[in-house]
């Protein structure tokens, strides 16, 4: 509920933008017609992972009910064609593909994850079509090349940052390890983590790692107390760090846990 909370209320934001983007619209662009402004989102709606897509699609849809409830964008409806990736790479090209070239919608919204929006954002880029609110701090989204995205959360070097600022500066740990997801998703969390701790002459103490879309996380459990830290930073989907802090609490194993948002 939280989520979808700061989903609607973020969303709503961004319907200044959306009006300066298609207040000059005439119906031959993409997606808008007299009567509405079509956009199209690919995200998690199987898989480990749905509960993002869900509560992120749940998010959007509030928020263009009340805007529509107002009237819609100059006297156009906002609606939504949602597609399930799966948290899959491959799937999100073939999603984002369907909904520029036959769903011919106007922009993309509310995809889930960084592995899925690293594939999809060349493909909508091409299409000069514009890629708002990916549920993902990816740096590469920050890139100045990509004149079509619109970022809406902080970036995994910022959160990171201040997570390992917490830590250190507020509750003393020195002892920090990393549990991260085997893709660019985890990799841009790990990176961040450790960056921030280079920055005060540390390293993380023991690193983790288990496969995306599983719970594979026993191993990586195993290998992280062994080395007795203060702290695991989590780098992960929800179901997979749920599992890896149940199991370590089954264990004896109660260090600090904190995790991407």
């Amino acid at each position: 509920m939280r989520l979808l909370l700061q989903t609607r209320r973020a969303l709503i934001l961004l319907v200044a933008v959306i009006i300066c983007l298609a207040s000059g619209a005439k119906a031959a662009v993409p997606g808008v017609s007299p009567q509405r402004i079509h956009f199209g989102q690919s995200a998690a709606f199987t898989g480990p992972a749905r509960a993002l897509g869900e509560e992120m699609r749940l998010g959007i849809e509030a928020a263009f009910r009340a805007v529509n409830v107002r009237g819609g964008v100059y006297g156009r409806r906002l609606e939504l064609t949602s597609l399930d990736d799966a948290y899959e790479p491959e799937a999100a090209i073939l999603n984002t593909r369907r909904l520029i070239e036959h769903s011919k919608v106007f922009a993309l919204i509310g995809a889930v994850g960084t592995p899925t929006s690293r594939s999809a954002t060349p493909v909508a880029a091409k299409a000069g079509v514009p890629y708002i609110a990916p549920f993902t701090g990816a740096a590469f989204l920050r890139d100045s090349k990509w004149k079509n995205i619109i970022n809406l959360r902080a970036s995994y070097f910022q959160e990171t940052e201040e997570m390992v600022n917490r830590l250190i500066k507020d509750l003393g740990v020195k002892k920090i390890a990393v549990l991260y997801q085997d893709d660019s998703f985890g990799l841009a969390g790990y990176r961040g983590v450790r960056r921030a701790l280079e920055r005060r002459n540390l390293k993380p103490v023991v690193t983790g790692v288990y496969p995306r879309n599983t719970t594979a996380v026993k191993t990586a459990l195993l290998d992280i107390r062994r080395a007795d830290p203060g702290a695991v930073v989590l780098v992960g989907a929800y179901k997979p760090v749920a599992a890896f802090i149940a199991w370590a609490r089954h264990t004896g194993f109660n260090p600090i846990f904190v995790t991407i948002s």
